[in-house]
This record gives structure tokens, sequence and C-alpha cells, in this order.
């Protein structure tokens, strides 16, 4: 297969993923892909997978967090992807945007080869007090192949018990708390730690879900999915990362999620208690 008829397939693809959604609401299930009208024959075995992926929604979750390794993930020719909520009723993100799960906790395949977790503030919070979403994670975390989030979505891993005895990373603001869920953290945009997969804050999930779109397939393909995407960020700030941006910037941010912080850490406290 020449590599025009590799992006013509990758871009067919990712529209189906895509297109259909209307305006601010992002449907829940990738519909079938169209057939390709040229030969796939000479396509390399692996890079036509068979993957069950579910990516966890929850109310007032990070839309970004999910969006970036979304698009990453239905690039994958032959993957599953799904929108997994506690029922099938929209789910409206922490900037509005609305969701729908193709899915609920009990329709989700039992066996994953990819469970995501996004992150958000409070309603990731929620999320960490919910028993039944707890139980979800721990339990088709238990058994997926990656157990991957970005943000503090690790902070939800961690709750449920998956992250002991693993290096991950969070959101800057909240990478601090990881040691309280046993895991080690690390100040990186992603961090592996054999199936364990985490990406840094929000944006970082863009960088990490390529990551596993390579893993997945192999260099060549995620470098065709990077340019499909025109991934070629060169932000005009430089002022991405604590290390780099002002300090009245950072500290200014940090004021910010003070509440949250004690909060969180407060609740993750209770819930190594209880185990």
């Amino acid at each position: 297969m020449q590599r025009r008829q590799f992006h013509a397939a990758l871009a067919a693809a990712l529209t189906a993923a895509t297109a259909s959604a209307p305006a601010q609401t992002a449907t829940a299930a990738r519909p079938p892909a169209a057939e390709p009208d040229h030969d796939m024959s000479s396509m390399p075995a692996h890079w036509m997978g068979r993957e069950q992926i579910a990516m966890l929604v929850y109310p007032e979750f990070t839309a970004l967090d999910l969006v970036g390794p979304q698009y990453m993930f239905a690039s994958l020719m032959g993957a599953t992807v799904h929108l997994v909520g506690a029922t099938r009723e929209p789910v409206r993100s922490d900037t509005g945007l609305v969701f729908v799960p193709s899915m609920t906790f009990d329709e989700c395949p039992s066996e994953l080869d990819v469970l995501f977790v996004p992150g958000g503030s409070r309603g990731t919070l929620a999320a960490i007090r919910d028993e039944a979403t707890r139980i979800f994670v721990a339990d088709r975390g238990s058994r997926a192949k990656l157990v991957t989030s970005v943000c503090t979505g690790s902070l939800l891993l961690g709750a449920c018990g998956l992250l002991r005895g693993y290096r991950a990373t969070s959101h800057w603001v909240t990478r601090d708390l990881l040691p309280l869920v046993g895991a080690t953290a690390v100040d990186a945009r992603v961090v592996r730690d054999r199936n364990r997969i985490t990406g840094a804050g929000v944006t970082a999930g863009l960088d990490f879900g390529l990551s596993i779109v390579e893993q997945l397939r192999d260099r060549e393909y995620a470098q065709a999915v990077q340019l499909l995407a025109e991934y070629d960020p060169r932000p005009h700030l430089q002022a991405g990362h604590p290390r780099r941006a002002p300090a009245k910037v950072r500290r200014m941010m940090q004021a910010m999620f003070t509440d949250f912080h004690a909060r969180t850490r407060d609740e993750l406290t209770l819930q190594l208690q209880r185990r």
C-alpha cells in the first residue's frame, strides 16, 4: 500500500469516527469505518488491530483530557473505542461540552486492551467518592492490558488501588498527592511503568495518545497520525510548565486550587484508610 493510500484510509477512519457528532456533543461509539476504495492487501498485518478501548466519562471531567487521546485512539484501524458512563445519559464536562456514553459500566467489555481515565477538579473528586465508579475502574483495571490516565485521572486510578508500586504523573498541581496512593510521582509529560501509562495535565493527552498509537502499531503509523493531525505545537507563550511560568502566574494558579488540593488529599487519605 502506498503512503498516500494509507493516509487516505486513515483520514476516512477518522472522518467516520468524528464527522457525525453534532456541535458541542461527542457521540459515543465510533461507527464502522467506510470500506476503503483501494487495495489494502499490502498493508502490514500489525497495522490492523482488534483492540477494545474503554474511555471513562463522568460529570465535570475535563473534556480535553479525553478528546486528544480519543482522536489518537480513533485512528487505530480495527480498534473499537467506547465512551463508558455510569448510565447512557449525556455527561456534561467541566467546560460545558456534552458527551453521550456508548455504554454503561455493566455493558462495558470485561476484558480491555486499554482502560482510560480522564481528570478534572471537582468532577474527579466526586468520581473518587463515587463507589460505583471506583468499583468499575478497579474491576476493569485489574485485567486491562494497559491502564492509563491523563491529568488528575491518575488520582482516580490510585484511589482504586491501581498505582501502588508504580511510577506515575498527574497535573502539576496535584502530582505531589500520588504518594498517598502508593505511587512514585514523576515530573514528566508521559510516564510509563510496565502497563501503567499516565499523562500529565490536559494537553499532555495528545503526547500520551500518540505514544500509545506508536506502541500498539509502530513508529511510522504514529508519525502518519501525527501528520494527519498536524500536531506540531509551537506555543508563542512559554508558560506551560511551572518551571517556565512566571512566579506570579504560578502562585496565582496554585492559590486557585488550594481548596481542591486539600479536599482531594483528605479524600485519598480516607480511601486508603478504608482499604
